[in-house]
């Protein structure tokens, strides 16, 4: 008996789908769901849509998949994901409640609905359920293991409090923040413990009284606290919403690396950052590619990647980015930086799998007042939003060496 050809076709479909060969693979898929769409192959197709230039049609898919096997938490997860990131929050949110209804200890659908609440401004209904990440990702949320507890909104004046690492550059750079806050509420000592290439930026962080650097893996000694928390755990028990956000800058450069890099750059006023980190979240769709990046270089900008500017660590960048008037730089750790020191700086969000801490729809961050937002306006293509970043250089007086393509 001869092999189903269109069992054969999916598994080719399949096949390019885990080789992240989206698009191939939804050119597989839709000429056999309009032959015969089965549970399984509208699953597959809404998920390969959901990572191509095609993803409002996602939901679609998903959605027969979901109702067909109704009692299926990971369709209804599925789902969720793909209502987020087509833009309708509200039916992200209920198809997250039924796989929670499903399942109550579904961390990812429960990390999913933080994610939702977050990207809608619903701050109060989104921290709590972002502790899920630590048990989902312990390699970029590592256990602490001490013998006081972990600090949840309890008094602290008068009390000790650790804050240990997690994730990225980024996201301690822009929860740093915090540390203020927990001094203000009266704690009598706060330890902050950071990346190495982070130590001395953060040393210019108010209210903080020790920082402690501790690298990937690595294991350090530390005095004994009153309570432990992380940095993304403190928005929750701080009781942040839109509303109490603190925004004002809280980092600087230097006095001595601003001396060290005075006059870097021969006058340049605006640097770029352009390259996504390959192993962190969506560097595949969040980075810029060189030969758009270069049409930012050839009007007068410099790079900021260390690389190109042989900055040791972020005080260093921190300096050059000092001496700059504008930043343009995709959504990694060093637009955090220059939203940290007040630096007017030209965020470029890509449409696919876009970070809740850039909210939904607007230009400018609650996190950082002198961001300007630049959102892609067709997966995985960057060309209109450059052509928008150059124009608005132009108009601003910020563009050098001539406009247009190369």
């Amino acid at each position: 008996m001869a092999d189903d050809p269109d069992e054969a076709e999916y598994q080719h479909g399949v096949s390019l789908q885990r080789a992240g060969r989206f698009e191939e693979a939804v050119a597989v898929y839709l000429p056999l769901a309009e032959r015969a769409l089965t549970v399984k192959l509208a699953t597959n197709l809404g998920l390969a849509l959901g990572e191509t230039a095609e993803y409002p049609q996602a939901p679609h898919y998903l959605k027969l998949a979901a109702e067909h096997r109704r009692t299926d938490g990971g369709l209804w997860r599925a789902l969720g994901r793909a209502y987020g990131e087509s833009g309708d929050l509200d039916l992200a949110e209920q198809a997250y409640r039924n796989a929670l209804a499903l399942d109550p200890r579904d961390l990812h659908a429960e990390l999913g609905l933080g994610g939702v609440y977050l990207s809608g401004g619903r701050y109060a209904e989104g921290w709590p359920l972002m502790s899920a990440r630590a048990e989902l990702h312990p390699d970029v949320v590592p256990a602490v293991v001490v013998p006081y507890p972990e600090w949840r909104g309890e008094p602290i004046d008068g009390k000790s409090i650790l804050v240990w690492v997690e994730q990225g550059f980024g996201d301690k750079i822009q929860f740093a923040r915090f540390a203020k806050a927990l001094k203000s509420r009266g704690a009598s000592r706060v330890s902050l413990a950071c990346s190495p290439n982070l130590t001395d930026l953060f040393s210019t962080l108010t209210g903080v009284d020790e920082l402690i650097p501790i690298g990937v893996g690595a294991s350090t000694s530390v005095a004994s606290h009153d309570y432990w928390s992380r940095y993304l755990s403190l928005p929750e028990h701080l009781g942040i919403t839109l509303e109490t956000l603190p925004s004002e800058p809280y980092l600087a450069a230097p006095p001595q690396r601003r001396a060290r890099w005075a006059g870097f750059g021969r006058g340049a006023r605006v640097g770029v950052a352009w390259k996504a980190s390959p192993t962190g979240f969506n560097g595949v769709n969040k980075g810029l590619p060189d030969p758009l990046a270069e049409r930012l270089l050839a009007v007068g900008a410099i790079s900021l990647h260390p690389e190109d500017t042989g900055a040791k660590d972020f005080a260093d960048t921190a300096a050059i980015i000092d001496g700059l008037d504008l930043l343009v730089s995709i959504d990694t750790s060093v637009a955090h930086l220059a939203g940290a020191m007040g630096k007017p700086c030209w965020t470029l969000l890509p449409a696919l799998h876009c970070d809740w801490r850039w909210l939904r729809d607007r230009t400018s961050s609650p996190w950082y007042p002198t961001m300007r937002l630049y959102r892609q306006t067709r997966a995985k293509d960057w060309t209109e939003t450059i052509d928008r970043v150059i124009d608005d250089l132009a108009a601003a007086g910020l563009a050098g060496r001539g406009l247009g393509a190369p």
